[in-house]
C-alpha cells in the first residue's frame, strides 16, 4: 500500500469545512441555519481529526465541484449530477462491481445521465481506496511506439504492465478493452476485466461514405474519469469516478486524431483524395472536419447522446451568464474551454477567463499519472 497522502491539520480541515457547510446552507435555505451543522462538525473534527458529511453535503459538493471544473465547458447541466453515494466501499472487489455498475446506469441505453461514484474518504488512520485506471473504459495499446502501436498508443505503457501481471490480452484489435485497475484499502493494485455489457459502443462511419464501415472505427459512449479526487469541504475522496458525455471534439479532433493517439487523418486524407503532400494544401483541416461530422453522424445514428461544440459553447456563455446573476464567478481554463477545432468559429474563442483554483474540486494527486500508465504496478 502507498505511503499516505499528505495530510491535512485539523485546523486546515475546520477551516476547509466551515467554509463548505456555510456555502451548502447558503445556496440550500431549506437547509435551515447552519450555526447547528457548524458546531457538530468542528467537535466531530476534534475528537476524530475528520468529519462525515450528510448525504445531501456530498451531493451538493459533488455538484459544486463539477461548477468548478475551471476545464470543462459542458457545465450548464452541473445540477443535474447523480450522485452514487458509495462510502462504506473500500475493498477492491466490490469497488469494480460498483464501477460497472456506474456505467451501466451512466449509459442509461445511450441517453447518458451525468454520474458520480463516490467511495470511501481519505481518513487520518489510512488513505481510501484508488482507481488507477485515468477512466474507467480506456482501450489497449500494444506496442511503445505510436508507429507500430495496435490500439491506443497512450495506453501501451498500462497494457504492457497488465499483459505483466497476467492479463492475456484482448483479440488484438485496435479496441481491445483494458481491465480496470484498483485499489482497496490496505491492499494492492488488483485488475478485473471489464464487462461487455457495461459497455456501449458506437461504430464510426462517415454519412456519405459507406466504405468507412470498412474500418471498423469504434468509440465508447460514456467518458467516465475515475483517476481525480473529489475534494470537498477538506475531506478526499480519492476514488470518485464521474462523467457527462461526450463533446463531439474529444473524440473526432483528439482520441481518434491526435498522432500520439489513433493518428487516423492521414488515412482519412487519402480516402478524401486529398493533397497530403503538403500541409499547405489543409488537408489537415478538411480531414479532421470530415472526420468529426463522421463521430456526429455515427452517435446521432446511434442514439447515443453527444455535444457538438458550436452547441456546447454557446451553452458555456449561458452557464457564465446564469452564474454571474447569482453572484458567483466562474473560473475557467482558456486552453480548455475553446474547443481543438474552429476555435475562432466558436464565441468561447473570443473572451478571457480567470483560471482560479476552487476548494470544493476534481483534482489530480501526485502519482495519479504515474498510476494511470501502469507505472510499478508490476
Amino acid at each position: 500500500m502507498e505511503k499516505l497522502r499528505e495530510r491535512s491539520t485539523t485546523t486546515q480541515v475546520w477551516a476547509a469545512a466551515e467554509e463548505f457547510v456555510r456555502l451548502f446552507h447558503r445556496e440550500n435555505p431549506q437547509a435551515g441555519d447552519p450555526q447547528a451543522r457548524l458546531a457538530a462538525v468542528r467537535a466531530e473534527i476534534a475528537e476524530t481529526g475528520t468529519y462525515r458529511h450528510t448525504p445531501q453535503e456530498l451531493a451538493h459538493g459533488a455538484r459544486v465541484a463539477w461548477r468548478n471544473s475551471n476545464r470543462c465547458i459542458g457545465r450548464l447541466y452541473w445540477n443535474s449530477l447523480r450522485v452514487r453515494d458509495r462510502r462504506h466501499i473500500g475493498d477492491a472487489d466490490a469497488l469494480a462491481e460498483e464501477c460497472f455498475a456506474h456505467l451501466r446506469e451512466a449509459t442509461n441505453g445511450g441517453r447518458i445521465r451525468p454520474t458520480i461514484t463516490v467511495f470511501a474518504p481519505d481518513t487520518p488512520d489510512r488513505p481510501g481506496p484508488l482507481i488507477w485506471s485515468e477512466q474507467l473504459i480506456r482501450y489497449a495499446g500494444y506496442g511503445d511506439h505510436p508507429s507500430i502501436t495496435v490500439g491506443d498508443p497512450r495506453n501501451a505503457p498500462l497494457t504492457s504492465a497488465l499483459l505483466a501481471l497476467g492479463w492475456r490480452g484482448g483479440a488484438g484489435t485496435p479496441f481491445d478493452l483494458l481491465p480496470l485497475v484498483v485499489q482497496g484499502v490496505d491492499d494492492k493494485p488488483r485488475w478485473f476485466d471489464t464487462p461487455a455489457d457495461a459497455v456501449l459502443e458506437v461504430p464510426i462511419e462517415h454519412p456519405d461514405d459507406p466504405g468507412w464501415a470498412e474500418w471498423g472505427l469504434r468509440w465508447h459512449a460514456v467518458p467516465a474519469i475515475s483517476n481525480m479526487c473529489l475534494e470537498i469541504g477538506g475531506i478526499h475522496y480519492p476514488a470518485a469516478p464521474f462523467n457527462g458525455w461526450y463533446m463531439g471534439t474529444e473524440i473526432g479532433a483528439r482520441n481518434l486524431a491526435d498522432t500520439d493517439r489513433y493518428n487516423l487523418l492521414p488515412a482519412v486524407g487519402r480516402r478524401l483524395g486529398l493533397d497530403t503532400s503538403s500541409d499547405r494544401s489543409l488537408w489537415k483541416d478538411r480531414a479532421l472536419v470530415e472526420l468529426n461530422r463522421a463521430v456526429l453522424h455515427s452517435y446521432d445514428r446511434a442514439g447515443v447522446t453527444i455535444a457538438d461544440h458550436h452547441s456546447e459553447s454557446r451553452r458555456f456563455l449561458t452557464h457564465l451568464a446564469r452564474e454571474e446573476r447569482k453572484g458567483r464567478e466562474v473560473g475557467a481554463d482558456w486552453s480548455w474551454i475553446v474547443p481543438p477545432i474552429s476555435g475562432a468559429a466558436t464565441p468561447v474563442f473570443h473572451r478571457t477567463y480567470d483560471d482560479r483554483p476552487s476548494a470544493t474540486a476534481y483534482v489530480h494527486h501526485p502519482g495519479a499519472q504515474e498510476r494511470a500508465q501502469g507505472r510499478d504496478l508490476v
